[in-house]
């Protein structure tokens, strides 16, 4: 873990922690990715707001989790609209697996993102996916070798950040598709603001993600006014009905 990540919440350093000890793959992987962008683009097209929908059993910030299916969750949302999912690849806080991944990846034709605290090179190495999540404030000064080492293997990289320092060190690294995350992992607290004050710094060839907080269709309608190329969105697809949530938030009803 890189020193400069500054204050967490209690909750985050615990992840980190666990995150620092699990270890890597034993080979490289090498990914043929689904095309994010093309997915999104089809989104548009088809008059859908473009959604990564989160397969998420459970969360430190919300209440509750669940046993259901990982696949017949995944499928349930694509055939609510979205254009991409999310799967939670963490073990210890968020009842995550590398299973859940592999078996989502295997069912369904859309981009699937790794979503997971990745701190080193070889922990690239521990599944194929077609995104994967590197966190700016988590790995500093390692964030462009992680990007360079992440691309080279195949992947699509996210990168998330949540201020205006860390937004451009993401575009210094040469990221090309960038999530600003609404919530501050200092103190866990959301604002939706986050993405309204920082879309403006990003280039137009970058791809826009917001992240965290967007749980209804006048929140979907803000962060698309904002700049958002695309959401996010977890809780608010996984409380209730996953196909009937993701319809309402990508309007595809």
């Amino acid at each position: 873990m890189n020193e400069s990540t500054g204050e967490v919440a209690p909750e985050v350093q615990s992840i980190l922690e666990t995150a620092a000890d699990r270890p890597g793959g034993d080979e490289r992987v090498s990914v043929t990715p689904r095309s994010l962008s093309a997915a999104f683009a089809a989104a548009e097209r088809d008059g859908r707001v473009p959604v990564i929908a989160e397969v998420k059993p459970t969360s430190p910030t919300t209440d509750g989790e669940t046993d259901a299916d990982p696949v017949a969750l995944a499928k349930s949302m694509i055939d609510g609209g979205a254009a991409a999912l999310s799967v939670l690849t963490e073990p210890e806080h968020f009842g995550g697996s590398i299973e859940n991944l592999q078996r989502v990846r295997e069912a369904v034709d859309v981009p699937v993102l790794r979503k997971d605290f990745v701190l080193r090179e070889a922990q690239l190495d521990t599944v194929e996916s077609d995104v994967i999540l590197l966190i700016a404030r988590f790995l500093g000064d390692d964030l462009e070798p992680m990007l360079e080492a992440a691309r080279d293997r195949g992947f699509q990289v996210l990168v998330e950040v949540h201020t205006k320092p860390e937004l451009d060190a993401a575009i210094d690294a040469g990221a090309d598709i960038i999530g600003i995350n609404n919530r501050d992992l200092a103190k866990l607290a959301v604002d939706l603001a986050t993405v309204e004050r920082l879309a403006p710094n990003v280039p137009d060839d970058v791809t826009l993600i917001a992240e965290s907080g967007v749980s209804t269709v006048d929140d979907v309608r803000r962060m698309r006014e904002a700049g958002a190329n695309g959401l996010l969105i977890g809780s608010a697809i996984m409380d209730g009905d996953p196909q009937t949530n993701t319809q309402r938030l990508t309007g595809a009803e």
